[in-house]
C-alpha cells in the first residue's frame, strides 16, 4: 500500500482540534477517520483496521488508556498517544501499555505529522538480514522471524518497540548503545522530544527479562551515556 493510502484513526473529542489535525494529515496524503469517544474508537479499529492510531487519553465513554490496552491486546498497530501537559503519570502508563510514542498538548501539528511518518516508516521497515535469525544472550532468546522471545525457556510477549529494542541489544551485546543511537534506530532520526519515551520502554523491557528489574544484570545503564546488554 502506498503512503498516500495509509489510514490514520484519530481519536479526539475536541472537534476543532480533530478537524485541524485531519486537515493537515489529509494534506500530507493520508486518509483520516475520526472517533470522538473510546467505544467508537474500538468499533472503528475493529471494523476497518488503520495503519496508525493517534489516541487522546482524555475521552468520554472509555478512557484512552483503556482503549490503548484493548487495542494492544489485539494488534501491534503503531499508537501515538496525546496527553495533557501536566499528565506525566498518564504518559508513562500509556507507554507501559504499549503505545509507541506521545505528543503533549498543546502540540505543533507539524510535529505530529512528523511523528506519524516516523512511526509508519519504522513499522513497515523490513528487518534486513535477520528474518531467520535466532539471537541468544544468557537466558534470553529471540527468534526474529517468528517474532518470539523467551526467557529461561518461558515465552515473553513484547509489543513492537520493546521487541525492536531487545533485538538491537542482543545483536550488539556488550556494546554501549547511546540514547541518541537507540532513539534514531527505533523512533527515527527526525524524532522530536526527550529521552523519556526510551527510558520507559527500557524499564518495561527490564520488567520482562530481568530476574530483579530494580537490579538489572543483563540490560544495564551506563550512566550519562546509554545502555548495554551483557550476558
Amino acid at each position: 500500500m502506498s503512503e498516500v493510502k495509509k489510514k490514520i484513526l484519530l481519536v479526539e473529542d475536541e472537534k476543532p482540534l480533530a478537524e485541524t489535525v485531519r486537515y493537515n494529515l489529509e494534506r500530507e496524503g493520508f486518509v483520516v477517520d475520526i472517533a470522538e469517544d473510546g467505544r467508537t474508537a474500538l468499533e472503528r479499529f475493529r471494523g476497518d483496521p488503520p495503519s496508525l492510531i493517534v489516541l487522546d487519553l482524555m475521552l468520554p465513554e472509555l478512557s484512552g488508556l483503556d482503549v490503548c490496552r484493548a487495542i494492544r491486546a489485539e494488534s501491534q498497530v503503531p499508537i501515538i498517544i496525546v496527553t495533557a501537559k501536566d499528565s506525566e503519570a498518564d504518559k508513562v502508563t500509556g507507554l507501559e501499555l504499549g503505545a509507541d510514542d506521545y505528543v503533549t498538548k498543546p502540540f505543533s501539528v507539524r510535529e505530529l505529522v512528523s511523528r506519524v511518518r516516523a512511526n509508519l516508516r519504522r513499522a513497515q521497515m523490513p528487518q534486513e538480514g535477520s528474518a531467520s535469525a535466532v539471537l541468544r544472550v544468557g537466558s534470553v532468546e529471540m527468534d526474529v522471524g517468528r517474532h518470539e522471545v523467551s526467557v529461561s525457556g518461558e515465552p515473553v510477549a513484547l509489543p513492537p518497540k520493546e521487541f525492536e529494542l531487545l533485538e538491537l541489544f542482543l545483536a550488539r551485546q556488550g556494546r554501549l548503545l547511546t540514547r541518541d543511537f537507540l532513539i534514531a534506530e527505533i523512533w527515527g532520526p527526525d524524532y522530536f522530544g526527550d529521552t523519556k519515551t526510551l527510558d520507559v520502554h527500557v524499564k518495561r523491557l527490564r520488567s520482562k527479562i530481568e530476574l530483579d528489574p530494580h537490579r538489572p544484570t543483563h540490560l544495564v545503564t551506563v550512566r550519562g551515556l546509554g545502555y548495554k546488554f551483557v550476558a
